[in-house]
């Protein structure tokens, strides 16, 4: 099997970017004696599974095994009555979610097919991964409607929707996905250090998008350079400041975890929610807020720490979370978003970003969001996890 992962791998490589789906087909009917393949993507709301051979409709038969593939991260197995046996098969790079792989065989697998279809999967989510930058053909795939300017720059920015770690699992969603403006996040893992920024961008639409874009990448030019927390919210508001005057700005937060110890380093900078969830216990964690970003000339920010335990959930939430009040009622964030986040103890983060938005979304009576909104979910496992 490892000869022929060799030669799969291989395969993947050699093939043009927009091919890579139907040289993984040819590659994996030739090493597994597969009878079809098919590769499903995942949209950009994750409300759906969608074939990348033919996008305009979900395959019907099969969604279920399908969704708990994708949801649980784990291979499912399928059946017809002809005795064909069809394998689901978690499509992931480093913990970013990309669909599923279904290989369907003349019969019921071995363990050692099994593990060689799993290895086979991860090759293919990395090419597909690889590929994605090169060909519009996947994204093409994920979307249900048209992306409006701003989200188009807005997912174009963003380093994933989830990371795996031996040490913690991260995960984030935007909405409303195919017309957010300047809500964002961003992050980067560098030696024993993590780091997780999320705005609130100020204004909407394009305005609100390139606003973004510029603090996000003022703060990743100053970690690129070696600058720790301070220095990249300092280069940020700086820039936003020098090319607004102060009439525009951007509520951040930025947060630095030693995933060895548990040490989180924050600056606040006027910034999104953060909430604990510790076993049970949901719990706001009140930093002391400091100016957003470009309000005046040649801010200065502070360091704040606070420890977590293994085991702890943090979510960060912009106010399109938080203070989410459609039709007067009390805000999301007073009772309705620590029951959601009580709710998600069992699933994994990037599950738990989708249980918080749709019960957001449920939330606002299934009317439009008014506001953008981000979740972005960390789990700390310890380091000795």
């Amino acid at each position: 099997m490892a000869d022929a992962l060799t030669g799969i791998t291989r395969a993947l490589r050699e093939a043009p970017p927009d091919r890579v789906v139907e040289a993984a087909d040819r590659a994996i009917r030739s090493v597994l004696g597969a009878c079809a393949t098919a590769v499903f993507v995942a949209d950009y709301r994750i409300e759906g599974l969608w074939p990348v051979l033919d996008s305009r409709q979900p395959q019907v038969a099969g969604q279920g095994q399908l969704r708990r593939c994708f949801s649980s991260q784990q291979p499912v197995r399928g059946g017809d009555p002809g005795g064909r046996c069809q394998l689901y098969l978690p499509l992931t790079v480093w913990g970013e979610r990309l669909g599923v792989l279904m290989v369907e065989l003349p019969q019921t697998p071995s363990k050692e097919v099994l593990a060689g279809a799993v290895d086979i999967a991860g090759e293919v989510a990395m090419a597909l991964r690889a590929a994605d930058r090169e060909t519009d053909r996947y994204r093409r795939a994920r979307r249900r409607e048209r992306l409006s300017m701003a989200a188009e720059l807005q997912w174009e920015l963003l380093p994933g929707r989830g990371l795996r770690h031996e040490a913690f699992h991260l995960a984030g969603q935007l909405e409303p996905a195919y017309t957010v403006s300047g809500d964002h996040f961003d992050w980067s893992l560098n030696d024993d250090r993590l780091t997780v920024t999320v705005l609130n961008g100020d204004s909407i639409g394009l305005a609100a998008a390139l606003l973004t874009a510029v603090t996000v990448n003022a703060m990743r030019n100053a970690r690129r350079s070696g600058g720790g927390l301070v220095e990249q919210a300092e280069l940020a508001s700086d820039t936003v400041y020098y090319q607004h005057r102060g009439h525009r700005h951007v509520a951040t937060v930025l947060l630095e975890l030693d995933w060895a110890t548990g040490r989180v380093r924050a600056v606040d900078a006027g910034s999104p929610h953060l909430v604990r969830v510790r076993g049970g216990a949901v719990t706001r964690l009140d930093l002391e807020q400091q100016l957003p970003l470009g309000m005046f000339a040649e801010t200065r920010y502070d360091l704040q720490e606070f420890d977590l335990d293994p085991g702890d959930r943090l979510f960060v939430v912009s106010d399109g979370v938080w203070g989410a009040d459609p039709s007067g009622r009390e805000s999301y964030g007073q009772r309705a978003m620590a029951r959601s986040m009580r709710a998600t103890r069992l699933q994994p983060p990037g599950e738990a970003v989708g249980t918080v938005m749709r019960e957001l979304q449920a939330f606002h009576a299934d009317a439009d969001l008014r506001d953008d909104a981000v979740v972005v979910c960390l789990d700390w496992h310890g380091a000795d996890s």
